[in-house]
This record gives C-alpha cells, sequence and structure tokens, in this order.
C-alpha cells in the first residue's frame, strides 16, 4: 500500500516551472480565476512517482503550462485508463506535465443527490489510480452553485486559460460544460483558436460492442458479478482506508475484525463478500467482510466495512489498508437471534475458507482476542430485530 502524506501550505501547491499568468490570443479577459473554498493542500501519493493535489485552482504562483483532461473518472476504468494513455503521450511529446480536473462532490450528487448514482472510488483510491496512469497532478474541484453557474466563456477563460495554462485539452464523446451544459465540444475548438490551446476528443472505449463505463462497472458491482467489474475496470475492485476503532461488543463470539469507515453515504458495494486485505503483509491475507449502514443510533445513515481475517490476531489502528472485494457471498440481512446471527457469520467465513482452500481454525484461533479488531458478528448484531 503506497503511503499517503499530506502537508497544507497558505497558498495552493503547484507543479512544474512558473509562468507568468497569460492573456488569450485575440482575446480579453479579467485572468481572475474562481477558486474553490476548499484549503489548497499538496499530495505526495507515492514516492515513485509523486502526484500534486490541489483543492480547487492553484494561485498564480503555482500555475504552469499543461495538458489537461477534464472528467469525474470515477473507477477510473479501462475507457479513462485508455484516455489517460492518450494524454499521456500528448503530454511527453508537448513537455508538459499532465493534469487532471475532476470534481467533488459529483456534478449528480449535487443537482440530483436523491438520484446520484453508486461512487465506485472514494477519492484516495481515485487519487493512487491516476498516479498509477501516470497523471502529474490533479485538480480536485469543489462542484458547488458558483461553479455550475459559470457560462461555458467563464470556464474557458477563468479556469482553463487563466486558472491553468492549459495547453492541450483532451475530452470525451459526451463532454458538455458551463450553465445548462451550454457548451460543447465545438465552442472548445473556437476557444482554442482565439486563446492558442489545442482541442481534441476521444471517443468511447467497447468491448463486444458494450460501451466500458462508469455505469457498466456500478451495474456489475450491483448485481454482484465482481468478474465482470474486473474485467471492465482491468484490476480487482478495491476500498482503501485506514483502521478505525469500533465498538469492541461481542469478542466472545470469536469474529474480531478490521474496521474501515466509508465516507460516501452510497457506496458501489453492499453485503458479505469473500476479500482479501493488502498492505499488511508481504503478500494479501484472506478473510471474509460486510459492507453496509448499521441501523444503530449511533451510527444510523453511516457506512462500515468490516473484515474478518482468518487466523490473525494483530493490532491494526490506524494502518492504511486495501480491500480486494473477490466474491459476494450474499446480502446484508436481519436476524431475529444471536443464534441465528451467529450461525449465518459462521457460514460465512466457511465459504470464504472454502474459496481459498483453508480448513477451519482450531479452537485456540476461534477464541482468539484482537486487540486491533473488533468482532464482526458486533455490527452484525446491530442489524437484529
Amino acid at each position: 500500500m503506497p503511503p499517503f502524506a499530506v502537508s497544507r501550505h497558505g497558498g495552493r501547491a503547484g507543479c512544474g516551472t512558473k509562468a507568468a499568468a497569460p492573456g488569450p490570443a485575440g482575446g480579453g479577459g479579467s485572468g481572475k480565476p474562481t477558486h474553490s473554498p476548499y484549503n489548497a493542500r499538496f499530495t505526495r501519493i507515492d514516492s515513485r512517482r509523486p502526484v500534486k493535489v490541489f483543492r480547487g485552482l492553484p494561485n498564480a504562483e503555482s500555475r504552469a503550462p499543461c495538458a489537461l483532461t477534464i472528467g469525474n473518472f470515477d473507477g477510473v476504468h479501462r475507457g479513462h485508463q485508455s484516455l489517460l494513455a492518450r494524454a499521456r503521450a500528448a503530454a511527453d511529446a508537448r513537455g508538459l506535465p499532465l493534469c487532471v480536473m475532476t470534481f467533488e462532490p459529483h456534478p449528480r450528487e449535487f443537482f440530483t443527490p436523491d438520484k446520484a448514482p453508486t461512487r465506485i472510488a472514494l477519492l484516495r483510491d481515485k487519487l493512487e489510480s491516476l498516479r498509477r496512469n501516470g497523471v502529474d497532478r490533479v485538480v480536485v474541484e469543489h462542484f458547488n452553485a458558483h461553479f455550475a453557474g459559470q457560462s461555458p466563456q467563464e470556464f474557458v477563460e477563468n479556469v482553463l486559460w487563466h486558472g491553468l495554462h492549459t495547453r492541450w485539452l483532451l475530452v470525451g464523446d459526451d463532454f458538455r460544460f458551463g450553465a445548462k451544459r451550454a457548451g460543447d465540444f465545438a465552442y472548445l475548438q473556437e476557444a482554442g483558436r482565439r486563446y492558442g490551446f489545442d482541442v481534441e476528443q476521444m471517443g468511447s472505449v467497447s468491448e463486444g460492442g458494450i460501451r466500458i463505463s462508469s455505469s457498466a462497472v456500478r451495474q456489475a458491482l450491483a448485481d454482484g458479478d465482481l468478474e465482470h467489474a474486473r474485467r471492465l475496470l482491468g484490476h480487482g475492485y478495491a476500498i482503501s482506508g485506514h483502521v478505525i476503532h469500533g465498538r469492541k461488543l461481542g469478542r466472545d463470539l470469536g469474529f474480531p475484525t478490521l474496521n474501515l469507515r466509508i465516507s460516501h453515504k452510497r457506496p458501489a458495494v453492499s453485503g458479505i463478500f469473500v476479500v482479501q486485505v493488502h498492505g499488511i503483509a508481504d503478500h494479501p491475507l484472506p478473510g471474509v467482510a460486510s459492507i453496509g449502514v448499521r441501523p444503530t443510533i449511533e451510527d444510523a445513515g453511516r457506512v462500515l466495512l468490516e473484515v474478518h481475517l482468518f487466523d490473525f490476531n494483530e493490532s491494526l489502528y490506524g494502518k492504511l489498508v486495501r480491500v480486494e472485494f473477490m466474491k459476494k457471498l450474499r446480502d446484508e440481512a436481519r436476524f431475529d437471534s444471536l443464534d441465528e446471527l451467529t450461525a449465518a457469520i459462521a457460514k460465512d467465513s466457511a465459504d470464504a475458507r472454502a474459496f481459498f482452500g483453508l480448513t477451519a481454525p482450531g479452537a485456540a484461533a476461534a477464541e482468539a482476542e484482537g486487540s486491533g479488531c473488533r468482532d464482526f458478528a458486533t455490527s452484525a448484531t446491530d442489524r437484529i430485530r
């Protein structure tokens, strides 16, 4: 698991050589970019290839010419990966850093929160995927009424030109921008001629006549079809996070877990899964996991990912781990008694062990109490009627 180190500065951090704010080729402008209300931060995702992350547009001292692509990039699936590969090649050919502008929250969460899609990836995982695909810097723009209300001209002038110093831009075939989605590819082409940046468009990536999209990934995950999701993503589906303290109830039930808080209310998966966990040992550790909402007073509406690792008993509080989902066993369920619940958890564990070809634990392992874990069955007891 790559380390995440965040340092905060009074201004926004940048990437590349500083450049004076340019003016448009044949056009005027205020030169005042629209800034996000977020405090900017510099994030080094992985020392092997650092990526600089901006909460909102960089300040004037940190801006530099860049090759840019824009999108939500939820899941960074194979279609996104193809687009990023093309953008990386164009950036290298021009001697420019590759920049991605993405949005938080998702625009559909802002406009229609009740109908917003589930979230494939948390921001941490999205940033790591962008890093792996060769991105040098990421602008996480706060999507709010002010940003959404910009006219196409304001977006081009304040964001693309003055805010990011765009020299080359790649967008998807369905890209629209500006208030009421009034801006399109033709508008960008004309703006590029006026301001002096190149604009290209890339079509969708398909497999077997089916478009690879975030919607397709969400549907595969909702159906519990993790193999199809793997084909669309190009890798196994996983969620990362820091291990947190749980309620530490029900230790006598023999299923200690590591717990990850899911910040988004609508994750793309829910239920009971066979998993393997990366970032603890030099190899992934097998386990069984539950992800969902616990209907208790203190946790109402909040989502928790709980993982019971087989034959493991070490403190993991605060550790960053990545949980990879291998197979869905069942949906979440409520139980009428603790005995029914315990039997269900035991069966889930046995099924997951069988998936990995593992034998049942001995009596000593079954009775182990973990100091960095809490009971897997405990969260399920929260679901007992």
